[in-house]
């Protein structure tokens, strides 16, 4: 077996540690980056093209399962493993769907991560025992045939908008953060709150948990 070259993306600093001292003791794997947020770990992703992301998926400013297409989309062959403390079967089918291969509870992920990797290195999915019994093929059938959520309805930049709006961010800071003018940070608010047909910004943060695009506990 090759050298795994992995980035660890979780926005709790003690995780990636965790996660860190366990693969640094993991024969043929090396630990390239760390990101602490969605953005930073496909910036990371980009620039340093590891063979495998371990993805968090509750982060700020771009949650695990939009930074997971957003890697996908220009490293396809990129192995990405979904890390949640959310056994919930729609977490499972959307990391999927965007592109994971693999899916470990956190309570677990020490024992389990090694195994994990070498099961995705070998080119076959994974997923925790304790979540193994959800029939994948199934809730993939479904839900591919239902259009109405976040990831049909809006646009890559619109869901992450949408994201920061529901996280407090004003539209100034939107616009410094995402490198566009106000202007265009206030075009992005109308135009998401036209095509869910909501008027308020508590409406946008409670669609955006309910998409899994945010979530209270971070």
């Amino acid at each position: 077996m090759t050298t795994v070259s992995v980035l660890l993306a979780d926005d709790h600093k003690i995780m990636r540690a965790g996660l860190r001292s366990l693969l640094e003791k993991t024969a043929n794997v090396s630990v390239v980056a760390e990101a602490e947020d969605g953005r930073q770990a496909v910036q990371l992703a980009t620039e340093l093209r590891p063979d495998l992301v371990i993805m968090d998926i509750s982060m700020p400013k771009l949650n695990g399962i939009e930074a997971t297409r957003q890697i996908m989309a220009d490293l396809p062959d990129t192995k990405i493993i979904a890390l949640s403390m959310h056994s919930d079967k729609r977490f499972l089918v959307e990391m999927f769907q965007a592109g994971a291969v693999g899916y470990l509870l956190k309570d677990c992920a020490s024992e389990e991560l090694e195994q994990a990797i070498k099961t995705v290195a070998g080119r076959q999915c994974y997923l925790s025992p304790e979540i193994a019994g959800v029939l994948l093929d199934d809730y993939m059938d479904r839900f591919q045939s239902k259009p109405a959520n976040a990831a049909s309805v809006l646009s890559a930049r619109e869901r992450e908008v949408l994201q920061l709006i529901a996280e407090g961010w004003s539209t100034k800071n939107i616009a410094e953060h995402l490198y566009v003018s106000i202007k265009t940070a206030e075009s992005h608010r109308r135009k998401i709150m036209k095509k869910l047909d909501l008027h308020t910004v508590a409406d946008l943060t409670k669609y955006a948990i309910k998409e899994g695009l945010t979530t209270l506990d971070l």
